[in-house]
């Protein structure tokens, strides 16, 4: 099969979209002082030397004379100063250099945080806006930034780096350059002081910068550049469509079959890349010849092993195995193949070539290894029984051969020969499609016996009088074969992809479901529902519980070829304490066990954790009854890739519920810190003031007449009471903030509601106007709820307004709702802060201080919307500002007393 060398037509799209960005080039280093910002340098004076516009966006000298002598001649841009809790920090000008837009920009430290109040948190952002203007950039950044190896590097040196960077921004730099430098010299010039001052630099020396530690992270360097130097030759090869492979990196491809002597093989490669330090991939082929039962499982074990040993794995689909392994080959650049001795008899490569020699043909410039096979194998083993035809795949054929063979028989007179012939061709073709390759042949033998037979002279004999004839019958008979071979190899192709995009389409049906999914719960049903109609099993989705133990939290049955969910209380009869035993493992350990698995195998069902990177979220299990117990290579990839779509959608959720509860957090502790600063001034004023006033009193009593003690008195009241107001606004809004507010209902009369609080507002002989209709219908709502509405909206108006101008209180039926408005005639609330008045300690910037704390009109929000009411500010038609809130109405209204009904009847 002749390979296909034009591009990948996706790597071209983003090599086109790539040309349009600016270059990244990354000085990568082990640690500090290795000369990363020393290099970048002498790479930009050179580029600067070649006609290029160069800029120093940033860079770092960490007061080192040579690398401060480098920056003479290079075009330095001003950074910008950032005040930051009293100091002014010096960042760079991120929106200046984009401006300026120079050919290539540096920018050092690439891990780097940003001060508050830049454009963004992390200096690799800055980059990587630069790049997407087209400015080429140099930059550098240490091994122990890279957020893959966080972990990695404080496991080596006890020391956790929080400033990292994601692995995709190395990744995607065009081009890396590593500056290494030998432990030995890297302490001495810690010791000279020309990485760190000599206080820091003899605790970096105790701690971090310890040769050890200093070994390990070079190695991480040196590795990190391969891996990323080998990903850029096989991507520089797919786009100029190089055949390969280029033995730049050993690979080890290792053929598993179904055979037992695989296993041998796959232990044999991995010594082998182990000895050449090399990556392993162990490959299966799918052909058209079907697989027993007793061959999968083998095969299933074989994989399994590779993936224990630490080998890549892939299933390929061909028509042949030699092409397709050597397709592969090429493609991954692989330079060494471990493929087993065949075992059967010569005479079979006398008539058919063998795969090892055909892969030997194929793989040019690949060392391909022939284990022999071990003593054991070597005696004549017989072939697995073929299971029995069903009696549709026999009677089907010849059925429709003596059809066609009646029809063509009663038609002989007005058939030619070759029409005769293309018909006898259609059972061929029938039973090709429909039952496949064996009942096509089938079919073709017995139609050439019939034709023999029927049309052939002598007729009604199966002899042939002239030679023609053989001819013409056996040119039918492999034509026939040749139709049927085709079909029935069509139709397994079809039916594979049919596979394939049943698989596809599960994993887009199961994502689309579970985005929609609102609980863990929900998705773990889900899951279990499109894992069960895949695969036709039994399934299982357990969850956590706060104590760690797994809780059934979906499950699903097919019935009939669709899934049908159960309850989660309802326990499939499988499901028992050992399997429960089972799942807990899985989830404990995080690796797959149970049925068809080297762990745990005893088991009913198999099981998968829903993991992620990180993290384990549950454990999916599946349960199949013989023979379909065990699962291919290719469902329990399948299952994996299911498990973790569904272990992202649980961490998704995960993680929106710890950003909502962040959120919580963050807004109550704003609330307290707000709420200590309020007590601390609004409470502590009208304190001192009773404080003093008392102190007064008692101190020189007798100096006070009757008036001035009235006068002290009377302070102590009006403090007292705004303490008091202040402490109940405190509490109302800690009462909206948790959630608790549960107004009692009953019905209100707006009149009534009114005039309840105009007694008890302090308007400061305010002239207060009420327009209530007479006819408005009472409310359902709490009466003391209500009046702390209305009372906040009055206090909040008379603050605002002019001393001695009106306040108008306004109500209406609006549709379903009563509106009640309070208006002043003040200076009214700009449009951009009529939604923020509404927030926690807001207060609208006035001339003048009004006083207050700014939880009025937050907690008449609260409350209002806890009758389900609505509210807002909008302006007053004579000048002003209005505050506007609605109440529901029901369609029921209360009617007179029985009472009262007696009387208006009564004559």
């Amino acid at each position: 099969m002749a390979e296909d060398k034009r591009p990948d037509p996706e790597k071209l799209l983003q090599q086109i979209q790539k040309s349009a960005r600016g270059r990244l080039t990354v000085f990568l280093g082990p640690a500090a002082g290795v000369g990363k910002t020393y290099a970048m340098l002498l790479a930009a004076r050179e580029a600067q030397g070649e006609g290029r516009e160069v800029v120093l966006g940033w860079v770092e000298t960490h007061g080192r004379p040579e690398t401060e002598a480098l920056l003479g001649g290079l075009e330095q841009f001003p950074p910008r100063e950032v005040e930051y809790q009293g100091t002014r920090l010096r960042e760079m000008d991120l929106l200046g250099l984009l401006a300026r837009h120079p050919q290539l920009a540096l920018v050092d430290e690439l891990a780097h945080t940003n001060a508050p109040g830049s454009v963004h948190a992390k200096r690799y952002q800055d980059v990587e806006d630069l790049l997407a203007a087209g400015t080429d950039v140099f930059t550098t950044v240490n091994i122990q930034h890279l957020e893959s190896l966080n972990d990695v590097v404080a496991q080596i040196t006890g020391v956790v780096v929080r400033e990292t960077v994601p692995d995709r921004v190395v990744g995607v730099a065009d081009e890396v350059r590593l500056i290494d430098l030998s432990p030995d010299q890297l302490i001495q010039r810690l010791q000279e002081g020309k990485v760190y001052i000599p206080a820091q630099a003899q605790r970096a020396l105790h701690s971090f910068f310890r040769p050890g530690n200093l070994n390990a992270l070079r190695e991480l360097a040196l590795r990190h550049t391969a891996e990323t130097v080998d990903a850029q030759l096989g991507d520089y090869m797919r786009e100029h469509g190089i055949e390969g492979p280029w033995p730049v990196k050993e690979r080890v491809l290792v053929c598993v079959g179904p055979s037992p002597f695989s296993a041998d093989l796959v232990r044999m490669g991995r010594r082998m890349a182990s000895r050449l330090r090399a990556d392993l991939i162990a490959v299966s082929v799918e052909t058209r010849v079907p697989l027993t039962p007793e061959a999968r499982a083998r095969l299933t074990a074989n994989m399994h092993l590779a993936e224990q040993l630490g080998a890549e794995t892939a299933t390929l689909y061909g028509d042949h195995v030699a092409p397709t392994l050597a397709d592969y080959a090429r493609s991954r650049n692989v330079t060494q193949i471990v493929i087993g001795q065949p075992l059967h008899s010569r005479l079979r490569d006398l008539l058919r070539p063998s795969p090892v020699d055909s892969l030997i043909r194929l793989s040019t410039g690949i060392s391909v290894h022939v284990i022999p096979s071990p003593a054991r194998s070597k005696p004549h083993r017989p072939r697995p029984a073929r299971p029995p035809w069903p009696l549709r795949a026999i009677l089907e054929p010849l059925f429709s051969v003596a059809l066609v063979s009646a029809f063509c028989y009663a038609l002989s007179p007005y058939l030619t020969a070759v029409e005769r012939n293309l018909i006898f061709l259609l059972p061929v073709l029938l039973s090709a499609v429909r039952l496949g390759r064996g009942p096509a042949i089938l079919a073709a033998v017995g139609g050439t016996l019939a034709l023999d037979f029927l049309f052939v002279p002598p007729l009604y004999h199966f002899s042939v009088s002239d030679v023609s004839y053989v001819f013409t019958l056996l040119m039918f008979l492999a034509v026939g074969l040749i139709i049927s071979t085709l079909a029935a190899r069509l139709r397994e192709e079809a039916q594979a992809a049919k596979d394939r995009e049943a698989r596809t389409h599960a994993l887009y049906r199961l994502g689309r479901s579970i985005t929609a999914t609102s609980s863990p719960e929900d998705t773990a049903q889900v899951v279990a529902a499109e894992v069960c109609e895949l695969f036709h099993a039994e399934t299982v989705a357990l969850l956590p519980r706060e104590d760690g133990q797994l809780r059934l939290s979906g499950a699903a049955a097919c019935e009939g070829g669709e899934a049908e969910t159960a309850a989660p209380a309802v326990t499939p009869e499988f499901f028992d304490e050992n399997e429960r035993a089972t799942a807990t493992w899985v989830y404990d350990h995080q690796e797959p066990a149970g049925a068809g698995s080297d762990t745990l195998a005893g088991a009913s069902a198999y099981y998968v954790p829903l993991r992620t990177a990180d993290h384990t979220w549950g454990v999916l299990g599946l349960h199949r009854p013989a023979p379909r117990a065990a699962l291919t290579t290719d469902e329990q990839h399948m299952l994996e890739a299911l498990a973790g779509l569904a272990g992202l959608a649980l961490e998704r959720m995960h993680l929106a519920a710890e950003a909502r509860r962040a959120e919580v957090f963050s807004s109550a502790e704003q609330f307290r810190q707000t709420l200590l600063d309020s007590v601390s001034h609004d409470l502590r004023t009208p304190l001192a003031a009773v404080i003093g006033a008392a102190t007064s009193y008692l101190e020189a009593a007798e100096v006070y007449d009757a008036a001035g003690v009235r006068g002290l008195l009377e302070t102590i009241r009006d403090q007292a009471t705004l303490m008091n107001d202040l402490i109940e606004k405190m509490l109302d809004m800690a009462r909206v903030e948790s959630g608790t507010l549960a107004p009692s209902l009953d019905w209100c009369d707006l009149q009534d509601l009114v005039g309840a609080t105009l007694a008890r507002a302090d308007l400061a002989d305010r002239a207060v106007r009420a327009d209530l209709p007479p006819d408005l219908p009472l409310v359902r709502g709490d009466f003391v709820l209500l009046q702390r509405v209305l009372s906040n909206l009055l206090d909040n108006a008379v603050k605002y307004s002019p001393p001695g101008s009106p306040v108008e209180i306004f109500a209406r039926v609006v549709g379903p709702e009563v509106e009640i408005a309070v208006q002043d005639r003040g200076p009214g609330i700009p449009p951009e802060e009529r939604e923020l008045v509404f927030d926690k300690f807001y207060r609208v910037k006035t001339s003048g201080d009004p006083g207050g704390t700014g939880l009025g009109l937050s907690i008449c929000r609260g409350l209002v919307e806890a009758h389900g009411g609505r509210i807002w500010v909008e302006d007053a038609a004579g000048g002003g500002a209005r505050v506007v809130f609605t109440l529901p109405l029901t369609a029921h209204q209360p009617g007179p007393a029985p009472e009262t009904l007696a009387e208006e009847s009564s004559p």
